[in-house]
């Protein structure tokens, strides 16, 4: 667990000075900043990385973009955001200067590499889109996407074909399943794809006609990753099943199975120097002869590998980990050469309520406290039997209790004996959010509603005031409302938001004192997953699913402005001391900072 923290711990520290007056270097930190934001922390989450033809750029696809990094220097040079949603592959053209991507949000962008502008998109898929190809000369592009479950099966996997001189769409082709891989021939005539469940094939294609060639069957899970072998005879493919397989072109037969790795094999490339093949695992990374199909090294990594790939001349290998790094290997000497760092996955309920201690939730579903400064491990608060985790955390404002928020149930806890303090029983749904009222006496929790009506649109009771003291029930909110996914108090306590789910994704404001909803603030089409007040009251900050950020006027209920940047759902906003700037955390795998008083805003 430590080893997980201490990339977060820069990251926190620099937002526990972020709300004084500051300047920014012109870092990666500024690259490509939504309107609004003034600096951004954390370059999202691992994906796909792939050189650049002449070996002078390193290509990642990431969960907010394409970051380009000088293959020299390995410093950045650019990040291409435009996309919607989560940039899930890449590929150069054969002469380096536009570099495709896919993404989640269905289309494939196609980027200018020296100026960096978006030159098209590419629209026709009806599903995320997780891999694409050029064929040889560059002129046509495909693409594979996801299907649609149901009924046991996967229905609407495709595969996309576009001229990319004029982005016009050629064909649409019907994948068995989730479309993972696509690989043309050296010479262009044949593509292959690689598919996922339920049928777990690799399938061959006409290049100039779509039509299907032939179907290779043999892999139990996944189809991860294919490419065709130097010699245009043979295509590799690497499985879920913890194997990778030769297939012979021509005649679809098996050819033979590469066996060593102890878990998926996510990635596979052939080295351009001496017909090496690499693959990536969530074990290691292992080189083997191709023609003779035999292991010739293992480079040790930590994480698991989900993307590999040479660079043009195969002296270096980069490896793209689960552990957020990107390390580059010389294989002449079996070195590691660089590391990249910088990338992040979601930490949920992490917080730091002194600026001294850094409190965290661990998959065994402890809370732990760490000593900010030195990420030396102070002490663990053992979870009760009857809760599974915590879904949210919240420290009094003397810090002497935290309160967590589980399944059913609210646990408060003594934070200088670490004790159980009590048990606060009551709600009938899952427990999302908990806050504590200025003065430390009154703690809300807000959990899945009761339903009562028939198509569970709404219900009520999704919202409960405790005595903190006494451990006793002071009050439930009644009236109609969605599932409560956060709670926040005004900094004068009198009143309460609540940010909900669906119907109508809603937030909602409440008189502390008498229970009574007294205002309805709606735009938001996601779940809200955060609600916080400015430090002076007037001011209400939202997250939200619908991956945005919504500023409204408390008093007159108006929405004031939205910021638009983040590629996955916000699940947390917080307000800087001086209510000049606002931090919002993404499942991204990024954390924003916004300038409040930005001159025009984003309706």
């Amino acid at each position: 667990m430590k080893k997980l923290l201490f990339p977060l711990f820069s990251i926190l520290f620099i937002l526990s000075i972020l709300c004084f007056p500051n300047t920014f270097a012109q870092d990666a930190s500024q690259f490509s900043l939504p309107e609004g934001a003034k600096a951004r922390f954390g370059k999202g989450s691992l994906n796909q990385i792939q050189y650049s033809p002449d070996g002078k750029i390193l290509a990642v696809a990431s969960s907010i973009g394409i970051w380009l990094y000088d293959a020299a220097t390995y410093k950045e040079v650019a990040l291409l955001t435009g996309h919607t949603g989560n940039v899930t592959c890449i590929a150069f053209s054969p002469d380096g200067n536009t570099l495709a991507s896919g993404s989640t949000d269905k289309t494939v962008r196609l980027w200018d590499v020296k100026t960096g502008k978006n030159k098209q998109t590419l629209t026709g898929h009806l599903h995320g889109i997780h891999s694409i190809a050029f064929n040889p000369d560059g002129r046509t592009l495909i693409g594979g996407s996801t299907g649609e479950r149901g009924g046991g099966e996967i229905f609407g996997a495709q595969i996309l074909m576009w001229d990319t001189a004029t982005g016009k769409h050629i064909r649409t082709l019907m994948a068995q399943g989730q479309v993972n891989s696509l690989a043309f021939s050296p010479d262009g005539i044949t593509f292959a794809s690689g598919e996922a469940w339920p049928g777990y094939v690799v399938q061959l294609w006409d290049a100039d006609t779509g039509k299907q060639l032939r179907t290779l069957t043999g892999h139990t899970d996944w189809v991860n990753s294919v490419i065709f072998g130097p010699d245009k005879e043979t295509v590799v493919s690497a499985s879920s099943d913890n194997t990778i397989r030769v297939w012979d072109v021509d005649t679809g037969k098996h050819i033979r199975t590469l066996i060593g790795h102890t878990h998926s094999v996510e990635s596979i490339a052939f080295s351009a120097k001496d017909r090496t093949l690499a693959s990536g695992g969530w074990d290691n990374i292992r080189l083997w002869d191709a023609t003779t199909g035999k292991q010739t090294r293992i480079l040790t990594d930590t994480g698991k590998n989900i993307s590999i790939a040479y660079n043009p001349n195969g002296e270096m290998l980069a490896s793209a980990s689960s552990d957020n790094t990107i390390r580059v290997w010389d294989l002449a000497t079996r070195t590691q050469k660089q590391s990249l760092i910088g990338y992040t996955f979601p930490v949920k309920s992490l917080m730091s309520p002194d600026g001294k201690t850094l409190t965290s939730e661990s998959v065994d579903a402890n809370i732990h406290l760490w000593d900010f400064a030195t990420g030396e491990h102070k002490r663990t608060f053992p979870v009760h039997k009857d809760i599974v985790n915590f879904r949210s955390i919240a420290f009094s404002p003397n810090r002497d209790i935290f309160a967590g928020a589980g399944f059913k149930t609210v646990e408060l806890w003594d934070v200088i004996e670490t004790e159980l303090k009590s048990t606060l029983q009551g709600h009938t749904g899952d427990v999302h959010s908990v806050a504590f009222s200025p003065d430390g006496k009154i703690l809300a929790s807000g959990s899945d509603v009761e339903h009562i009506e028939e198509d569970h649109s709404y219900g009520y009771k999704g919202i409960r005031l405790w005595n903190v003291e006494t451990g006793e029930l002071k009050e439930t909110f009644e009236g109609k409302m969605g599932n409560i996914y956060s709670v926040a108090f005004s900094p004068d306590g009198q009143m309460l938001a609540s940010g909900e789910g669906w119907a109508d994704y809603a937030i909602r404001l409440w008189d502390v004192s008498t229970g009574e909803q007294e205002q309805t603030l709606k735009g938001h089409t996601g779940d809200v997953r955060s609600v916080a007040f400015s430090p002076d009251g007037s001011t209400l900050a939202s997250g939200s699913a619908d991956n945005t950020i919504r500023l409204w006027d408390v008093a007159t209920s108006k929405h004031i402005r939205t910021f638009k940047g983040h590629t996955g759902d916000v699940n947390s906003v917080i307000f800087c001391k001086d209510g000049s700037m606002l931090v919002s955390g993404s499942s991204d795998g990024t954390i924003l900072l916004w300038n409040i008083d930005a001159a025009d805003s984003i309706k």
